[in-house]
Formats: structure tokens, sequence, C-alpha cells
């Protein structure tokens, strides 16, 4: 099973940047490229810290698919 995200559509609805979001949550606007794009895992903290910011249920911003 692979880890996947739609934080970039939900961001992108938000009209917030990377750097926005980072700034949000406490990281870098790095970070939030490499979750966007499947090269970094985000712990479970910063799942919900996303989460809670973008006011989107973790379940549906992180899911497993085959």
């Amino acid at each position: 099973m692979k880890l996947e995200n739609i934080l970039r559509e939900v961001r992108q609805k938000k009209k917030m940047t990377q750097e926005e979001l980072g700034d949000k949550v406490g990281v870098s606007r790095q970070t939030i490229i490499s979750i966007e794009t499947y090269r970094y895992k985000p712990t479970l903290e910063l799942a919900m810290k996303l989460s809670m910011k973008l006011k989107c249920k973790i379940e549906k911003l992180f899911y497993f698919s085959k």
C-alpha cells in the first residue's frame, strides 16, 4: 500500500501558497513540496496540523492506495 494525499488540491482550493501553509504549520516550503510530490511522509503530528489548518479531515487528506 502507498500513502497518498490531496494536499496540493486542498491547498490550492484554499488559495494558499506552499510557503504560507508551511509557515502556518511550522515547516519549510520545501517540506510541503516534498509531501505533495510523495518524497516525504509526514509524521502524524504534522499530518494533523495540516489537516486542522486546511480544515480537511485527516483521512481525506491522507489515504492509502493499492
